[in-house]
């Protein structure tokens, strides 16, 4: 595999103002999975219980998901449950039950130890660098974290950081990481704790890309019926990692357009409850919409601009 994530697989209860759903497929190896994998083919290191549906696997398959890194183990799967206002941006977790991922311990498959493209999902640092020590040819590592792990075991947390070419991760968290409000200042700061390069996921409000003293920044896709956010980070990090995947090009204009493809798969992602809108999405579909992100930011230079008296 050239391509691999490592995150959790789980079933979700969600609640929005526009419905809900109780155990749907959720974990960001599976919403990872089914984004990258309109651009390249991914394989996944997770676990599951006893409880979790055939047909959830049935469904990455057909999805050209490669699944020699599931393992299966006595138990329930990791439950997570939410609830949204009509602030999507905000949600109130309801439980959490770690169930067979408290144990998990991440073994990659030997199909997958010479993946050039690793993605570390947002699982406990002392994990991602159980990951790092069996990866042995990775040209790009990519990494999300949170801010539990960022409070809570920092050190460890400070080792992957060290090791990972770079770090996807939303504005609340970066501000909560470098230290500081401003997240262009924050960008630079992480860079110093060893990713070279930073995206930072502000939601509605669009994607900002950090490398060598060079910013990119892709707005949202204004969607408007957006149902459910959940997962559309994931998504993001699935479609920036594949298409690089895809593309096997790390110039700056290939991450930049790697920042794009991760929003356009985020748009759909939050347009249905679940992976729901990515298992009926159409590749013409991902490229009409990723046209129409570029007529949205492009725009002539202001050429009338006049000087004033002096």
């Amino acid at each position: 595999m050239n391509l691999i994530v490592v995150g959790s697989v789980g079933l979700d209860d969600v609640e929005t103002p526009f419905g809900k759903v109780e155990r749907a497929l959720g974990g960001s190896a599976i919403y990872f999975s089914m984004a990258s994998a309109f651009f390249h083919r991914p394989g996944f290191v997770g676990v599951v219980g006893t409880d979790f549906p055939a047909e959830g696997i049935r469904l990455l398959e057909r999805h050209g998901v490669d699944l020699q890194g599931l393992e299966k183990a006595p138990g329930e799967t990791f439950r997570w449950g939410g609830r949204y206002g009509f602030d999507l941006n905000e949600r109130d977790t309801l439980f959490t039950h770690l169930n067979v991922f408290e144990h998990f311990r991440p073994s990659l498959p030997a199909d997958y130890v010479n993946a050039r493209w690793v993605f570390l999902g947002n699982i406990d640092p002392e994990l991602q660098l159980q990951v790092l020590e069996q990866v042995s040819s990775a040209r790009f590592v990519a990494m999300d974290t949170m801010n539990f792990w960022i409070e809570g075991k920092p050190d460890a947390l400070r080792k992957v950081l060290g090791r990972v070419d770079a770090l996807l991760l939303n504005d609340g968290e970066a501000r909560q990481l470098a230290g500081v409000a401003n997240i262009v200042t924050a960008a630079r700061k992480i860079t110093e704790m060893g990713p070279r390069l930073v995206v930072i996921k502000r939601g509605e409000y669009g994607a900002l890309l950090y490398r060598d003293e060079s910013f990119f920044y892709a707005p949202a896709f204004p969607i408007e019926n957006v149902v459910d956010p959940t997962g559309a980070g994931d998504a993001f990090a699935g479609g920036f990692m594949g298409y690089l995947a895809q593309a096997d090009d790390l110039s700056w204009e290939a991450v930049c357009q790697a920042v794009v493809a991760g929003s356009t798969l985020a748009s759909f992602c939050v347009e249905s409850f679940s992976v729901h809108r990515m298992t009926s999405l159409e590749v013409s579909a991902i490229s009409q919409r990723a046209q129409e992100f570029r007529r949205l930011t492009h725009f002539r230079g202001l050429e009338a601009v006049r000087s004033l008296p002096g």
